[in-house]
């Protein structure tokens, strides 16, 4: 079968968050030349015209589709599935309505209320989604609502306010570093869960949850899996952040309840191939989604990658998997 690898199309001095997008073509590249088939990349670019022109003149089976940004920005990451849906081509992971509603983390959100499943109350510069009256003196965190991989997440994010007003502030203050686009949400102190879905023959299969140990983390220092835990290998959070998968029974009730939750979401959104769903914790051990990823990373080091190693999955057979639910063969 005959696939071609659409991806982000990166500039050479993108930072790294962009640029592993590189380290997954040449993962998947590597996972379906193993399993036989022609595997070729292809840059995405906003010349959308000429880039369906390519497309059509490939004459592939599948395209594998591992576009994070065009253009530089987020926010468009569902023109890709868009173009393939128009040209009938089929693809991997989520359709384009998924792909825009996971992506849009304030759409997400209030989709993920709308069927009553918990997720933090937020502020944006248009809505205020806090019970009234607003708990002033609270702590948020000021996030962007196209950027992923933690794009301008740090633990100065996290803010104390007094008022909506105060915190759409704070927020006009930082949409510059988070891709013009921003909202606070409110924090939740506590423990912090992935947990992995893959379709399989039997519909999605959750796979380990992972839960990010915060490993010598003082009361001075706020648990929060920023953007130098993800790619600033100098920086302590990179090195104090590990994953763990093992859990005692106490927690087991808990797990189940993060594995419904999971599956719940990827019905939700109508996901499909394969998704994360972030979680926080609180002490009162009530858990809150925090964002449902469609098509997460796929590099040899992403948190996907490693529950799908606990769960004893070689990657080839995590990439067949994917396939055979864009063909409907699974």
């Amino acid at each position: 079968m005959k696939v071609l690898i659409l991806h982000s199309e990166i500039d050479p001095c993108a930072a790294a968050d962009e640029q592993d997008v590189l380290v997954q073509v040449e993962a998947v590249t590597g996972a379906l030349r193993s399993l036989g088939h022609d595997a070729q990349p292809l840059p995405f670019s906003l010349d959308l015209a000429g880039l369906a022109d390519r497309l059509k003149r490939a004459s592939c089976d599948l395209v594998f589709n591992l576009v994070e940004t065009a253009g530089g920005q987020g926010r468009l990451i569902h023109l890709a599935p868009s173009l393939l849906d128009f040209l009938g081509i089929p693809y991997t992971g989520a359709r384009t309505e998924a792909t825009f509603l996971s992506s849009n983390k304030l759409a997400a959100k209030r989709l993920l209320r709308a069927r009553r499943l918990r997720t933090p109350d937020w502020v944006s510069l248009t809505e205020s989604a806090v019970r009234d009256p607003f708990p002033a003196g609270s702590r948020f965190i000021v996030k962007s609502v196209w950027e992923h991989a933690s794009v301008g997440l740090e633990e100065d994010s996290v803010v104390t306010a007094r008022s909506p007003e105060a915190l759409r502030d704070e927020i006009r203050g930082r949409l510059a570093n988070l891709g013009g686009a921003a909202f606070a949400e409110r924090y939740v102190e506590g423990r912090e869960f992935n947990l992995s879905v893959l379709a399989g023959r039997r519909g999605p299969e959750v796979l380990p949850p992972a839960e990010i140990d915060f490993v010598g983390y003082g009361d001075d220092r706020l648990r929060i899996v920023g953007y130098r835990a993800k790619w600033d290998d100098r920086a302590f959070e990179y090195h104090h952040t590990p994953r763990r998968f093992d859990f005692g029974p106490e927690d087991g009730a808990l797990l189940r309840s993060l594995r419904r939750t999971a599956l719940r979401c990827w019905d939700l959104f109508g996901l499909r191939g394969y998704a994360r769903v972030d979680y926080r914790v609180d002490g009162d051990g009530t858990a809150w989604v925090l964002e449902v990823n469609s098509n997460p990373c796929l590099s040899p080091d992403s948190g996907f990658a490693a529950a799908t190693l606990r769960a004893g999955l070689r990657f080839e057979e995590v990439v067949g998997r994917i396939i055979d639910d864009a063909l409907g063969t699974a």
